[in-house]
């Protein structure tokens, strides 16, 4: 778990005591491991100040949507967000609870974070199995002056469906023309090289055991682990790296109340500073309530998490939601409702 979570835990308690009932009840969720670090640490403090249970299962976001969609959990939560199409046919309502960025990681002897530089190019052909040894010429080009070892590059991927491999391959999509047309995106695509991790916690532990692999994952685990992540060109023809300056960047532009859902993608944004695999990750809930209460009691933790999450985020280098975008999110709340049309929250 993330080790600041304790520190967290009291300041959390004084700031937000007053604003969560004293009565909650218990909820469970699944979906996205790109969240889970901050979802379990907001999680910890609402069970503080309520006694109320948030229970997680980070099982990628594909597990998430089949769950939500089979009524076996109160929330479902995806980084690939859903079209309005899939929306309606399940009754679900969606909306964006946290940004963050994807980044590459590596694992080189010799070599620490920030000191390796990376294009949408580059990468692609890497996860091609096109580029094989690290000292390849095209990594070079990129990486002037870098002593490079001759050793094979172990490319590291996710197993499972999952919205973190959804923003991933959006953006090698955007990057290559070679990547859109021979693999294309999506939260599961045929892997033409390497070897497949369950969830961010699967690939970060491959990255972290094999000297010469090259993983991605959510920044959160990237810190959590110490694993090495490198520098990426952006849109604008910048190297920049991942933090939280450089996720915000990104999502500085993004349109949410234009796009059905508020499914906004936020890889290869425009600006100097934007980090290209930047996202959001979505909370899909039914419009239906067949239990209000606990309908009821996830829009009231989220609507806690949005008013007193952010420091804890910003510790972990996740985006909080902007306030104008909050107050967009508790509107479409109105929306679900108990059986008798009544809205819950």
């Amino acid at each position: 778990m993330i080790r600041s979570l304790q520190r967290s835990l009291a300041a959390a308690a004084v700031c937000a005591f007053a604003t969560v009932p004293a009565l909650a009840a218990d909820i469970t969720g699944a979906g996205a491991t790109f969240p889970y670090p901050i979802y379990a640490k907001w999680a910890a403090a609402y069970h503080v100040l309520t006694g109320a249970k948030m229970n997680y299962q980070s099982i990628g976001s594909g597990g998430g949507i089949k769950q939500i969609t089979a009524k076996t959990v109160d929330f479902g939560a995806s980084d690939m967000p859903l079209g309005a199409e899939d929306l309606a046919k399940h009754g679900l309502l969606q909306f964006p609870a946290i940004m963050g960025g994807v980044v590459p990681v590596f694992h080189l002897k010799g070599l620490k974070s920030g000191e390796l530089k990376f294009t949408g190019a580059l990468l692609a052909d890497i996860y091609l199995g096109k580029v094989k040894k690290w000292n390849d010429a095209a990594i070079a080009a990129v990486n002037p002056g870098v002593k490079l070892p001759s050793s094979t590059i172990t490319v590291v991927h996710r197993s499972d469906g999952s919205g973190t491999t959804f923003l991933w391959t959006n953006y090698l999509s955007k990057a290559s023309a070679d990547w859109k047309t021979t693999v294309g995106e999506g939260t599961s695509v045929k892997w033409p090289a390497g070897v497949g991790g369950k969830g961010n916690e699967g690939v970060a532990s491959y990255v972290q055991k094999i000297n010469g692999a090259l993983g991605y994952v959510e920044y959160a685990y990237a810190k959590q682990n110490k694993l090495a992540a490198g520098q990426m060109r952006n849109l604008a023809g910048k190297f920049v790296s991942p933090d939280d300056k450089s996720f915000k960047a990104a999502a500085a532009g993004a349109q949410w109340s234009k796009t059905p859902g508020m499914g906004v993608i936020l890889t290869e944004q425009p600006g100097d500073g934007s980090w290209p695999v930047t996202g959001a990750s979505f909370i899909l809930i039914h419009k239906v309530q067949e239990k209000p209460e606990a309908g009821r009691e996830v829009l009231r933790f989220f609507d806690w998490a949005f008013a007193n999450g952010q420091k804890m985020a910003d510790e972990l280098d996740y985006v909080p939601m902007p306030e104008a975008v909050v107050k967009v999110i508790q509107s479409e709340w109105k929306q679900v409702k108990d059986a008798s049309g009544k809205p819950v929250y």
